[in-house]
């Protein structure tokens, strides 16, 4: 905990001392772990969740995962992440989503595929 500070002022006339009380700690400063930690966990997680939902749209729902992973992918590059990688292929199943639902349309005729004989 920080000692009390004590300031002296003159004015003129007068010397005037104050003794002021130390500032509170927030809990972040007590646990260590500040804002911008907090924030890079963040920007881990959206990498891992950018990568899982390329992954998985090319299976399914890939005109909503596809979006989704790029999204995620480019938040978590932005924020500084330490799974740069993850993020990067993340990105790239995003954008190979929307390539597979882009051939599968055009192939089917219609604007959304199946897995239908």
């Amino acid at each position: 905990m920080k000692s009390p500070v004590t300031t002296a002022t003159y004015d003129g006339e007068r010397t005037t001392s104050r003794t002021t009380p130390p500032a509170r700690t927030t809990g972040a400063e007590r646990t260590g772990r500040h804002r911008a930690d907090a924030r890079r966990g963040d920007a881990d997680l959206m990498a891992i969740a950018s990568f899982v939902a390329g992954l998985v749209g090319l299976l399914v729902f890939n005109v909503v995962l596809g979006p989704c992973a790029l999204v995620l992918g480019a938040t978590a590059l932005a924020r500084g992440t330490d799974r740069r990688f993850r993020a990067l292929l993340g990105c790239a199943l995003g954008c190979a989503d929307l390539v597979l639902l882009a051939v599968l349309s055009l192939v089917q005729g219609t604007p959304s595929w199946h897995m239908s004989a």
